[in-house]
């Protein structure tokens, strides 16, 4: 099963394309958008929270409360149909999104493995760190996700990332536990 991130201009395209069974938007709370024909309205996760990592006047940082949301919302999933993610431009709240939803649903497997694996299928990939950090928390992970995506550095410079998938169950994990 497969996790695709995509931007926001995408997201008609992948709903038609990929047909998946749940999505996340992850937008500003005045851009928000209403759940896009194809998908169930309990099978679309909205979180309007905007790409920051630290409080900014009337911004609203994503919360310890938003990522605990995200974070039931994709092992509710029931991974008969690919999860579709996206934020305003594909490249940092979607594909923080995506990590944290492979650590999520591969407990025990190396963050810093999944972290690469994020960014080999996007290049573009620059995961929003104060959503990393919350899930590293929720998840118990030590420390282990944040410095993974640390690690990364900076993903290739863009306006807007393109649609990308992410295999569910990296090909390490599918080998040595079927």
């Amino acid at each position: 099963m497969m996790i695709y991130v995509s931007p926001l201009s995408a997201v008609p395209d992948a709903i038609r394309e990929i047909k998946p069974s749940h999505l996340v938007s992850l937008l500003d709370p005045d851009t928000m958008i209403d759940t896009p024909q194809g998908i169930l309205p309990t099978q679309h996760l909205r979180l309007g929270v905007n790409d920051i990592a630290e409080e900014i006047d009337d911004l609203v940082p994503p919360g310890v409360e938003h990522v605990a949301e995200l974070i039931a919302f994709v092992q509710a999933w029931d991974r008969t149909s690919p999860l579709l993610v996206h934020c305003w431009a594909g490249i940092s709240r979607s594909t923080a999104a995506a990590f944290i939803a492979l650590c999520a649903l591969n407990e025990g497997h190396p963050e810093d493995e999944l972290a690469r694996l994020v960014r080999a299928c996007g290049s573009h990939a620059h995961p929003n760190r104060l959503m990393v950090r919350h899930a590293d928390s929720l998840l118990k992970r030590e420390g282990r996700m944040s410095a993974a995506i640390e690690a990364l550095g900076p993903g290739r410079a863009c306006w807007e990332g393109e649609l990308f998938s992410i295999p569910l169950r990296p090909a390490a994990l599918r080998t040595s536990r079927g």
